[in-house]
């Protein structure tokens, strides 16, 4: 592999506050309709489905769980709940199909609001 396809894997981890998780976000679907007319942002993706795997460091034990953000989204939109979700993800913020760390709380906002993922 050559040095400028080299990802990190620190890049793509994001931990808890007392470091007892270990998370990483995968894309499974992206929405391949939808349209960024907004160019401040840069050439962004939509998310519609991820893969969460959460590494527990206490027990090593290894939970995966494939998120659907898109029917999150509309959950919340539904029962008119405060939404804070931005599935909008730029190109440069994925690296092998994963999603770099900083964008995870973006993501995951819906998903630890309703507690379908405990943070």
């Amino acid at each position: 592999m050559s040095y400028d396809r080299f990802v990190d894997e620190r890049l793509l981890t994001s931990r808890d506050a007392l470091n007892h998780m270990q998370i990483k976000i995968k894309m499974l679907e992206v929405d391949e309709g939808a349209r960024d007319f907004s160019r401040r942002f840069g050439n962004r993706i939509l998310v519609k489905k991820v893969l969460l795997t959460i590494k527990y460091t206490a027990t090593e034990e290894v939970e995966e769980r494939e998120l659907d953000v898109e029917e999150i989204e509309k959950r919340m939109k539904k029962e008119r709940l405060f939404s804070s979700t931005n599935r909008w993800v730029a190109s440069t913020d994925i690296k092998n199909g994963y999603i770099v760390a900083s964008k995870h709380l973006d993501l995951l906002a819906d998903a630890v609001a309703l507690d379908i993922v405990k943070v």
